[in-house]
């Protein structure tokens, strides 16, 4: 057995221990070393070998010889695949600029020194450059805005806390190591307060399930806001001493009084009064906020008024206080990107939010370069990108060349013009700091590499030194890099622990990176706006929400092991629609539609039904998943994407029989 780290895109980042029997692994269970994770593992990591070893897994260089989306594929070599990608890259620089080069990188399932190398090439040719602005980006720039790069709360200090308050997460499908700790809290006497649309089975244990509805999450916390105010609960001598905009903040929440709280988001109003009262006077008390909240046009807003409830009630300064959102910040490990000493700089380049790439591929930005060159890693944004007709049409058009680097062959890759193998984590060096504790994780090999597959870094080198760039600037031997990042004594593979558990405690031993190391609710000079509300008007009247689930991570595992294709339905909402549980329905909107069966799911609010995350187009009848239905728009802080504006109406399906 070896010892290495899963590096997938989750909180965890959880040491395991490989088992490999005649090069190929037989077993994945968990490994000691991370103060976190130590003891279990996931079930979808357990069966990760099913999509190392499985059918789907790009063996060679694949070369497209049929339609684009019908999967048919020559096998070629590589030598040839960056031949053909490099011609289209020098074509489209000559005839549309730089610009019209779209390296589509997200990357979030691979290690820290696995993709040192491809914002290197792509700046010295001044290609496009997407912003990762589909997950995380509002509610991280939120964060930022009020506590600067002070450091979260230890995850771990979750257990000496009197009130955990959970907003806008689920942690039993994502930072599942994290679930139990909140129940040991909860067992010596503290009160969970959950807030979510659903009553997920976390939700169901807690004390407080505030069933807000997706969107008005800004409305809710403003309102706790002006209640904790007005009953003269607010932590005075905290803010005086810790938080600037604090009179402005409070005067912007003067109008969310209860009674607009219970209409807009529905949830009583003495259930918000009660719970302000409790969270008021409830110490140490502990915020998990997650990234649920962000995902809507009030995005930005609502994570600021969230991350505000702490800092009004003074909730810091002891063990079991504080916020938890990401812990990323807690490990260095960006130094590897570092430019080479007498690089040239980096050109100019032209700015592509992720979630408007179907827009882009089908020309809707017309007083831009279009795109003639789209290269994919780390990514399936045929299946996750909100308009997913828009997307799939410009991965249509013949006049697009597209090159995807992918471990199996996901939707986007049925697409491509070439399909690169791409290694898994299991056959190749690496380090990962984890977002959900504080730990630094060591990859290591436990597999030869299966087929022809190469890392991120030793593409982009052999396409860099093809293209003209001097091969000693794209080194990809990760081994190199390692020795930068990696303490001495942490050869093997696992975790380490970066920072002991009750060492970030907020404005105790940690403190926000504003002038003064003050906290901010707003500034004077208009750099950080008060929260706002903005309403959506809409002919459809229900919510559509898709989750995370603990089948899936991302799209990831999605060819062998998603949830069974159904959009879930409130009971009251399918009986009001005389819709029964299994019936097949058509949901849709100005978007698109779909048809599936439902199922009655009485963890949903009334008003929001929910298809699950992570669904493949073989999954779904009509090959559109739920992101079909969702806007292409903007929140409003860091252009993150807005899944949960999707808005649909769900009628009873005409096809008999589902043919």
């Amino acid at each position: 057995m070896t010892v290495t780290a899963c590096p997938l895109d989750c909180p965890d980042t959880c040491a395991i221990d490989v088992t490999v029997q005649d090069g190929r692994i037989t077993r994945i269970d968990a490994a000691p070393g991370n103060p976190m994770t130590d003891g279990w593992i996931c079930a979808k990591v357990r069966k990760h070998a099913q999509r190392v070893h499985g059918p789907d897994r790009v063996l060679t260089p694949l070369i497209r010889t049929g339609p684009k989306g019908s999967g048919q594929f020559r096998p070629g070599t590589w030598d040839e695949a960056i031949e053909l990608t490099a011609t289209a890259v020098e074509r489209a620089m000559e005839r549309h600029g730089p610009g019209s080069v779209v390296p589509y990188t997200y990357n979030s399932s691979v290690g820290k020194l696995a993709d040192v190398l491809s914002d290197r090439l792509w700046g010295r040719l001044g290609a496009a450059k997407v912003h990762h602005t589909i997950c995380a980006a509002t509610a991280s720039q939120a964060y930022a805005d009020v506590y600067g790069d002070m450091y979260c709360a230890d995850p771990r200090d979750v257990v000496h806390s009197r009130m955990v308050v959970v907003w806008g997460a689920n942690p039993v499908a994502s930072h599942s190591h994290w679930a139990p700790l909140v129940q040991q809290a909860v067992k010596a006497g503290a009160e969970l307060v959950v807030v979510d649309p659903r009553r997920t089975s976390f939700a169901s244990r807690a004390t407080t399930h505030l069933a807000v509805r997706p969107g008005t999450d800004v409305v809710l916390a403003l309102a706790l806001a002006r209640h904790l105010h007005e009953e003269g609960l607010l932590d005075v001598g905290f803010l005086d001493a810790h938080v600037d905009g604090v009179e402005e903040y409070l005067a912007n929440a003067e109008p969310f009084t209860l009674a607009r709280a219970e209409a807009e988001c529905g949830v009583p109003a003495a259930d918000i009064a009660a719970f302000a009262e409790r969270y008021a006077t409830t110490r140490p008390s502990y915020l998990r906020m997650g990234w649920g909240l962000e995902r809507n046009r009030n995005g930005g807003s609502g994570c600021r008024a969230v991350l505000a409830l702490p800092l009004l009630c003074g909730h810091f300064g002891v063990l079991g206080s504080g916020v938890l959102t990401s812990t990323g910040k807690g490990a260095p490990v960006m130094m590897a990107a570092a430019e080479p000493a007498g690089a040239p700089p980096a050109l100019a380049r032209r700015d592509v939010n992720m979630n408007h790439l179907g827009a882009l591929l089908c020309g809707e930005h017309a007083d831009e370069a279009p795109v003639s060159v789209l290269v994919v890693m780390g990514a399936n944004p045929a299946v996750m990108n909100p308009e997913q007709t828009k997307v799939l049409r410009g991965l249509e058009r013949d006049d697009l060349f597209t090159v995807v680097h992918e471990q199996v062959l996901t939707d986007t890759a049925a697409y491509a013009d070439v399909v690169l193998p791409a290694t898994t984590h299991f056959e190749h060096d690496d380090v990962r700091a984890s977002y959900g504790s504080y730990a630094f994780a060591r990859i290591v090999a436990v597999i030869d590499r299966v087929g022809e597959s190469r890392t991120n870094n030793e593409f982009i080198a052999a396409l860099a030194v093809r293209l003209g760039q001097p091969a000693a600037d794209f080194d990809a031997d990760a081994s190199r890099l390692l020795d930068r990042v990696v303490a001495p004594g942490h050869e093997a593979g696992g975790a380490r622990e970066l920072r002991a558990a009750g060492a970030t405690v907020g404005f105790r031993d940690v403190f926000p990176t504003h002038d003064g190391q003050r906290a901010r609710l707003h500034d004077v000079e208009g750099e950080l706006p008060l929260p706002q509300y903005r309403a959506v008007s809409s002919d459809h009247p229900l919510t559509l929400v898709s989750p995370a689930t603990s089948r899936t991570i991302n799209s990831i595992f999605g060819e062998f092991n998603s949830l069974p294709a159904a959009l879930h339905m409130a009971p009251a909402d399918a009986a009001a629609r005389g819709l029964a549980d299994g019936e097949r329905v058509r949901v849709f909107n100005d978007h698109a539609a779909l048809e599936l069966p439902i199922r009655l799911d009485a963890e949903l609010r009334d008003g929001v039904c929910l298809i699950p995350k992570g669904l493949w187009r073989r999954s779904v009848d009509g090959g559109l998943t739920a992101n079909a239905l969702c806007p292409d728009t903007l929140s409003d802080l860091a252009g993150g994407a807005c899944f949960n504006d999707a808005r649909v109406s769900v009628v009873r399906s005409t096809t008999a029989d589902g043919a």
